[in-house]
């Protein structure tokens, strides 16, 4: 017992491993259980799995185009929650990073006898609407910006993630190249032997992929749980907001709102608080508005108060002179 516990001591000293660490924190195979756990990954997961393979020949080791086709519905249909945890979990060691490397089963999907020329891999992606429509994503939403913090277009990890995964399960599939759980290097099964006077666009096209800054900081940010705390680089604009106004009562229908009341309409309205009555914000101060504005003289901007000034004759004196007058003619 002591000579198989220094010996797992030893092996762990070896591969500069902490062995707590190692045994505890393969993020992929968590990944794999917690996609065990529900009913629609597990099936997918078990449906591609069974597919990829299953070895036709001797000569031909699988379906590859059946395999593409389970793999498409595995990622379209299932969660992100559980695929992008299979697909970028982070690793701390070869174990855990090959198995990584094998969610989608490479043997089937991505690896071949030879390694075709990058732009004519492209080409046939090309001629392929769905497919050239998945790489314009990606090239959309993972190239490389060095004005933002994170290299990303707008800061956006998920967008590039989703079309890193789009493309599985097409002629332009990636994968990690190695089984390193330190370097993170992706990149479709091509090279760019054999281009001619191409080589340097196809040189251009294989770095979107094997050394694209904004792809690596995804795929390293979301292993280590930091994607959720990404926030854009710019300021950030939010909806402009009216100025607070206070409530106050709205005009008669008959009255526009660009007539001039002046000064007169202030006043009434205060006097009545003036004299210690009792002011309900609504419906009192309408009901002031509405009395000033019966008094509003028509073609003008002048506002006569009730009982107030000379300009309104009493009924009684008016009585008074007809009468005088009356007397003196009839002397």
């Amino acid at each position: 017992m002591i000579l198989a516990n220094a010996f797992c001591l030893f092996f762990f000293l070896g591969t500069g491993a902490d062995p707590v660490v190692s045994a505890k924190s393969n993020h992929c195979l968590d990944a794999a259980k917690a996609c065990n756990l529900n009913d629609n990954c597990k099936k997918l997961r078990s449906s591609y799995i069974s597919i990829c393979n299953r070895e036709i020949s001797p000569t031909e080791r699988c379906n590859r185009r059946k395999c593409h086709k389970a793999l498409r519905q595995f990622f379209d249909r299932v969660p992100s929650e559980y695929t992008y945890r299979m697909l970028f979990c982070s690793c701390q060691d070869q174990a855990c990073a090959e198995r990584r490397r094998q969610t989608i089963l490479p043997s089937c999907s991505y690896e071949d006898k030879e390694k075709p020329n990058c732009l004519d891999l492209r080409g046939v992606c090309r001629t392929d609407h769905l497919c050239r429509s998945r790489l314009a994503d990606f090239h959309a939403n993972c190239r490389a910006s060095y004005q933002t913090v994170t290299s990303c277009p707008a800061d956006n990890y998920q967008a590039c993630l989703g079309s890193y995964a789009g493309m599985i399960g097409f002629d332009m599939t990636p994968n990690y190249v190695d089984s390193s759980p330190t370097g993170i290097v992706v990149s479709p099964w091509c090279s760019c032997r054999g281009s001619g006077n191409m080589e340097e666009e196809c040189e251009k096209f294989l770095r979107d992929f094997t050394e694209n800054p904004c792809l690596r900081n995804a795929i390293q940010a979301f292993g280590n749980g930091t994607d959720v705390n990404v926030s854009p680089k710019g300021p950030s604009f939010q909806a402009t907001q009216a100025p607070r106004v206070e409530k106050t009562p709205s005009l008669p229908d008959d009255l526009s709102d660009s007539t001039s009341l002046g000064t007169s309409v202030i006043t009434t309205c205060t006097s009545v608080q003036e004299q210690g009555l009792k002011v309900n914000n609504s419906k009192e101060l309408s009901m002031c508005f509405t009395e000033l504005t019966t008094n509003i003289i028509p073609g003008s901007n002048k506002v006569i108060k009730p009982n107030s000034g000379p300009s309104r004759a009493r009924p009684s004196a008016a009585l008074t002179v007809l009468s005088v007058l009356m007397l003196k003619l009839a002397l």
